[in-house]
């Protein structure tokens, strides 16, 4: 756990980024509770975050989301879903993948 807290704190958060308060999570790169963590520290920041899925990764982000309201850190605003287009070149055409 404490390497998590770490990676989180290494983090640079430079304000050049697009969205200053979003998080892409994805289910093969970082632990459940990075994201957790790290959506502790944008909202100490930015007083809110925007959590953002691809796929299979969109179960992670429902999770996070509910850790964080189950604890009283965290309020729903809003929810939006989408597809969007990933070039699959194994089937030399577009699929489409979910998006939350």
């Amino acid at each position: 756990m404490e390497e998590i807290v770490e990676g989180v704190n290494s983090i640079n958060l430079s304000s050049d980024s697009f969205k200053k308060n979003r998080i892409q999570v994805s289910n093969t790169k970082k632990p459940l509770f990075f994201y957790v963590n790290l959506a502790k520290r944008y909202m100490q920041q930015h007083d809110e975050v925007e959590l953002s899925a691809l796929g299979m990764a969109i179960a992670t982000v429902v999770t996070v989301a509910e850790i964080l309201k189950n604890n009283g850190l965290a309020l729903e605003k809003k929810i939006a879903t989408s597809t969007v287009d990933i070039k699959d070149d194994s089937r030399g055409r577009p699929v489409q993948k979910a998006k939350l």
